[in-house]
C-alpha cells in the first residue's frame, strides 16, 4: 500500500503544474512546526534569520507558490508579529502575502485545572490545548487575496460538550475524566476552528480551518484519541447547520487532522466519515502527507474543496529523489505541504 501511494504521489506531483493556471487559485496547507520553546522566540529566530528550516520552507512555498495558504505551527501574538516576519522572509523566496490572518488559538491557553488527570496543574497538557505558553504552535492564513475579517466565524471557544454526540473521557468507574470541573470548561478545539471568506473576484471562497490534537499521548481513558475524533467530526456538524448557517457550495475544509483513515493509531471513524460525505472532494486520496521515524508515511493534512468546486490539479509536495527541491524539502521537516487548484470563474 506504502509503495502504491508512493508512486501515485510521485506521478501527481509530476504531471500536476507547480504554477496555477488562469482564472484558478490554489489552496494550500501545510505543518510548518516552527513553534518556539518561550513566548517571542519564534519571531526572534525569524527576525535573526536563525531558524534553521526557514529557507527550506520558503523555497518550497516559493516553488509551489500558493494563492492562499493556512499553516499551523505557527506562535500567535497580538500584533501578529511573528506571521508578518514570516510572511517578509517567505516574500524573499517566492510570493508576498498581503493579507494575514491569526486568531489566539487554545494552545497554552491556561485553565487553572488539572486537564490531563496527572494530579498536577499548570502543566502543558493542563491548558486548553497542548502549549507551554499561550499562543504556541497556533495556526494562521497568509492570502494573495483580501480576507473578510467581519464576516469570519471563530469556533474554537465552544466547549467539547456541546458537541452532539460527545465522545467525552471517562474513568473506569464512569465518573467523567479528569473530573466535573474539568469537563465544564474544556474546549473541542485543541487549535482552533474557523470559517474564514477568501475574497476572489468571482465571489467569496469559504476557508473551513483547522488544526486537530494528535490522537495518541494520553491513558486509557484515550482523552486525546477522543478530543480528536471529534473535532474532526465537528465539521459535518457544523455543515449540517448545528452551529448556525454554514455555506452550501464555495468552500474548502483544509487542516491538520492529524489522523489517517487507514494506518497508525487513532479513533477513524469521524475522517473516514468526513472523507466519504458528498459534500467534498477527495483529490488526493492516499497520500501521505507527513513521514515521522516512529509511524512511516501518514496522511494527515487535508485539502478537501466543496463537491460544486471544479479540482484542475492538486498535490502533495515532495519531488522525487534527485529531483530539484528534494533537498529542501526534506530540510522544511517531515509535513509535506498540501496544494489544490480550483477553478472558481
Amino acid at each position: 500500500m506504502r509503495a502504491r501511494a508512493a508512486l501515485a504521489g510521485a506521478l501527481a506531483l509530476m504531471l500536476a503544474p507547480f504554477t496555477a493556471e488562469a482564472g484558478t487559485v490554489r489552496v494550500a496547507t501545510w505543518h510548518l512546526a516552527l513553534e518556539g520553546t518561550g513566548p517571542g522566540l519564534a519571531l526572534r529566530d525569524i527576525e535573526r534569520g536563525t531558524a534553521p528550516r526557514l529557507s527550506a520552507i520558503a523555497r518550497v512555498i516559493g516553488e509551489v507558490a500558493p494563492d492562499v495558504l493556512v499553516v499551523q505551527g505557527v506562535d500567535y501574538d497580538l500584533g501578529l508579529r511573528a506571521l508578518a516576519a514570516l510572511r517578509d522572509r517567505i516574500a524573499e523566496d517566492g510570493p508576498h502575502y498581503p493579507h494575514l490572518f491569526a486568531l489566539r488559538p487554545n494552545t497554552g491557553w491556561p485553565t487553572g485545572l488539572d486537564m490531563d488527570g496527572d494530579g498536577r496543574r499548570g502543566g502543558p497538557r493542563d491548558a486548553q490545548g497542548y502549549g507551554a505558553f499561550s499562543g504556541q504552535g497556533g495556526m494562521a492564513i497568509l492570502s494573495r487575496h483580501p480576507l473578510d475579517r467581519a464576516g469570519a466565524r471563530d469556533f474554537s471557544a465552544m466547549p467539547w460538550r456541546d458537541l452532539p454526540g460527545a465522545l467525552l473521557p471517562r474513568w473506569p468507574d464512569g465518573r467523567p475524566f479528569p473530573s466535573h470541573a474539568a469537563q465544564a470548561v474544556q474546549r473541542l478545539s485543541s487549535v482552533g476552528h474557523w470559517a474564514v471568506p477568501v475574497r476572489l473576484p468571482s465571489g467569496p471562497l469559504m476557508l473551513l480551518a483547522f488544526h486537530a490534537t494528535t490522537p495518541v499521548f494520553d491513558g486509557e481513558e484515550d482523552r486525546n484519541g477522543r478530543r480528536n475524533h471529534d473535532e474532526i467530526r465537528f465539521w459535518q456538524h457544523y455543515l449540517d447547520g448545528a452551529f448556525g448557517p454554514a455555506p452550501a457550495r464555495r468552500f474548502v475544509l483544509i487542516g491538520d487532522a492529524n489522523l489517517d483513515p487507514d494506518r497508525g493509531e487513532g479513533r477513524r471513524g469521524a475522517i473516514r466519515a468526513l472523507l466519504s460525505d458528498p459534500r467534498l472532494r477527495d483529490p488526493l486520496a492516499g497520500l501521505a502527507t507527513v513521514d515521522w521515524p516512529q509511524t512511516g508515511p501518514l496522511r494527515v493534512s487535508y485539502a478537501l474543496p466543496s463537491a460544486d468546486l471544479t479540482v484542475t490539479g492538486a498535490g502533495v509536495h515532495w519531488p522525487p529523489e534527485g529531483a530539484p527541491g528534494r533537498a529542501a524539502a526534506e530540510m522544511a521537516g517531515p509535513h509535506r505541504l498540501v496544494w489544490v487548484d480550483l477553478a472558481l470563474p
